[in-house]
């Protein structure tokens, strides 16, 4: 798996035809924001990825450092799994010695370090240096900036799913319903699965997108308004031979022939198809009902950052969501689309992101994208809450292994 700096326009507010001063004033004090001090000579970067999104974003972020060698002399990479960064990032600042400059992470990475007051607010503290996310963001990608609270930009984002994936040989004709798919599993059991929620995209779209397509009570309330999500899951479970602790192991699975059904997103759809992992021929379907729960992957500045720093990661943020740079978030549909920024088109990406594209895409997604409702995952208290009782009530009742 291997991607606009717009300033705002002037706001003056008129009064009968005039522009008065105080209102000019204050405008410009909510348009410039704060503006650090670059450094004098080229500072090194370390850059954490809690998210895999380097894969979408490192060539746009080694672009940087080409076009700007008076601002960045060199860039460390280094990954690191989601849960553990809050911690280690919460010691560094009781230390007074923060060696990590930039996040790269989802919205559970944001949302533990918002928690526990880790990130520097960037809007509208630096609302003057960075764009603008309400006039370069998608309407969906916007949203789930959003969620970040000021603490992050919004990179990349995808409408995710969830979809289900099938091998078109074993089932022949797709469930339409959510009731069809459980008479599907009833009648083939153990021949559909999918990974436990808290460790899996495709996972967690579904626990979050079922209660839609059952019409729950409310779909934002897994405690209470969560009723026949519950009961489906544990119905449906009863024909599961066992939770995976991952993603890619449904894949593996659905590829080898030992199931034939699995969840999946659009970019796990494509990406493990362009890499061979999963036939060629895998076919996709939706269910009735069907409402999209968005992802995102997001940029954060660790609090403890010198401020000649956060001057250089303000303008590499900026330079991220230039349109010529999220052209590079295509991929190869790892995160299909990808780009958070409005018009970014497939013909703006690299060579090898539209062969991929072309040859692995599906044209129903873009009427997908714009038929269906695009949601946003829950908040993060109620999605932990979501994941704990997955675990309690649904994971409990089969084994965990892969």
């Amino acid at each position: 798996m291997k991607s606009p700096t717009i300033s705002a326009p002037s706001r003056r507010r008129v009064v009968g035809g005039l522009t008065t001063l105080a209102a000019m004033g204050l405008s410009g004090a909510r348009a410039q924001g704060e503006r650090p001090t670059l450094p004098k000579s080229p500072v090194a970067l370390n850059i954490i990825d809690v998210g895999g999104a380097l894969a979408l974003v490192q060539k746009p972020i080694e672009s940087f450092r080409k076009a700007r060698p008076e601002l960045v002399s060199r860039i460390t990479f280094t990954k690191a799994p989601a849960p553990e960064l809050p911690a280690k990032l919460k010691a560094q600042q009781d230390a007074g010695r923060v060696d990590i400059d930039l996040m790269l992470g989802g919205l559970d990475a944001v949302s533990g370090g918002i928690d526990q007051n880790l990130w520097q607010p960037l809007f509208p503290r630096f609302a003057g240096t960075l764009p603008n996310p309400d006039e370069i963001l998608q309407k969906a990608a916007l949203d789930m900036h959003n969620l970040a609270k000021g603490q992050a930009m919004c990179m990349v984002y995808y409408p995710s799913g969830p979809l289900l994936e099938y091998m078109p040989a074993k089932v022949k004709t797709a469930p339409a319903t959510a009731q069809e798919l459980l008479d599907w599993t009833r009648q083939n059991p153990n021949r559909f699965i999918y990974a436990r929620p808290a460790n899996s995209g495709p996972g967690r779209t579904w626990l979050m997108g079922l209660p839609y397509l059952l019409g729950d009570a409310d779909p934002k309330d897994p405690m209470k308004g969560w009723d026949k999500t519950w009961g489906y899951l544990k119905a449906l479970g009863e024909n599961i031979e066992y939770y995976p602790t991952g993603t890619g192991v449904t894949m593996k699975e659905l590829g080898e022939g030992t199931r034939d059904m699995i969840v999946s997103t659009t970019g796990w759809d494509i990406n493990p198809r362009a890499l061979g992992i999963v036939p060629k021929e895998a076919e996709v379907a939706t269910l009735k009902g069907f409402h999209w729960v968005s992802d995102a992957q997001y940029m954060a500045i660790p609090k403890g950052v010198a401020e000649g720093k956060i001057a250089v990661l303000l303008e590499l943020i900026s330079f991220v969501m230039k349109p010529e740079q999220q052209a590079y978030t295509y991929d190869e549909g790892y995160f299909y689309p990808g780009p958070a920024a409005k018009n970014v088109t497939l013909d703006m990406a690299p060579p090898e992101s539209q062969a991929a594209i072309k040859e692995f895409g599906r044209p129903q997604y873009e009427r997908w994208i714009a038929d269906n409702p695009i949601e946003t995952p829950l908040e993060p208290e109620k999605m932990v809450s979501a994941f704990k009782r997955w675990d309690q009530e649904i994971g409990s009742g089969g084994k965990r292994r892969g």
